[in-house]
């Protein structure tokens, strides 16, 4: 019904140069205002993108749960009705307890109205939102369900993430596809979906991957048909990302992506990091040994920059976060 969705007043920004930190004044938690009529309500906004995935940002550092419903955020995303997004990220205090531990808790809701225990764009445009609103660490310890992940500023006004270790153990992605590789994993295991028969590898980087690699992006598959076939497959029993990969050379990946709970997307951090992974694994590119040497992975939106180090077994990712502008959502 969308009688009842927003109506939004936002002020624009000039754009400047690539990874360019931008500020704006914004107090310290959420506004949801009152108005002249009981019906109608107003919340403070800032929508950033990165790499074209774009979200909804609310400060809420001061409250433990999001202040909007999922109904409420998956109707903030529709793109012709209001302000558009592939998903609602907020701004919360630490665990209660927990202070000592964590800055601060990010938690999203994808356009859908569904909750991903993590987004590895989202938490880059996280961490800049929390620079613009005057924080001014160089790090954040930020709780996630999946987990902490911890974003670092950079100087050229990007974000390096470090996204922890990938979930191999097939049960815990999860998925039912029978595990045929080490730690029992899956590696180019065989999946039969939409009359066809694909190799998937499974991963998970707190939220579960399945990453199908081809010879062409352009003409080896049916993307719209494909991946939402592929994301509803029972061999996830959460549903899945579905990443498909195609190498362009030893330290270069190119890929499209169908989020789970968000459709096609211009990129996928979380769904970058698995790939990388599950490239290594299944031996379509070399693991470099060098510490600090990442692979070059082009999304639609442009290109993230992954690292999976031996030392520790951690991801890093690195890629911009920019403010497109501020402004106020009305929900009517």
């Amino acid at each position: 019904n969308f009688g009842s969705t927003f109506a939004v007043l936002v002020y624009m920004l000039s754009r400047t140069s690539a990874w360019a930190p931008q500020s704006f004044p914004m107090n310290k938690g959420t506004k949801l205002h009152a108005t002249v009529t009981d019906s109608l309500r107003k919340v403070d906004i800032a929508k950033y993108e990165g790499l074209g995935n774009d979200f909804i940002l609310v400060d809420a550092r001061n409250e433990q749960n999001p202040p909007l419903s999922p109904e409420e955020s998956s109707k903030l995303c529709n793109r012709n009705f209001s302000v558009g997004g592939d998903g609602v990220i907020f701004a919360l205090a630490p665990p209660k307890g927990k202070e000592e531990e964590y800055d601060f808790s990010m938690r999203i809701y994808n356009s859908d109205g569904s909750e991903p225990e993590m987004c590895g764009n989202g938490i880059r445009c996280l961490a800049a939102f929390l620079r613009d609103l005057g924080e001014g660490a160089t790090s954040y310890t930020i709780d996630t369900l999946a987990g902490p992940i911890i974003p670092v500023m950079n100087e050229d006004g990007g974000v390096t993430v470090d996204m922890g270790e990938p979930i191999l153990k097939a049960e815990d992605v999860p998925t039912t596809l029978e595990a045929n590789a080490d730690s029992e994993s899956v590696v180019e295991q065989t999946l039969e979906a939409n009359g066809k028969v694909w190799k998937v590898s499974a991963v998970s980087m707190g939220n579960p991957h399945a990453i199908i690699f081809v010879d062409d992006l352009e003409n080896d598959i049916d993307f719209e048909v494909d991946g939402p076939v592929l994301e509803s497959h029972p061999a996830f029993p959460a549903k899945t990302n579905v990443e498909f990969v195609q190498v362009l050379a030893d330290d270069h990946l190119k890929m499209k992506v169908w989020e789970r709970g968000a459709g096609p997307t211009l990129a996928c951090g979380t769904g970058t990091c698995a790939l990388v992974v599950a490239a290594f694994r299944a031996g379509k590119i070399p693991r470099p040994t060098e510490e600090g040497k990442s692979i070059r992975v082009t999304l639609p939106g442009g290109d993230l920059f992954i690292e999976w180090r031996e030392s520790n077994n951690k991801i890093y990712m690195t890629g911009p976060a920019e403010l497109s502008f501020n402004g106020i959502a009305v929900l009517k």
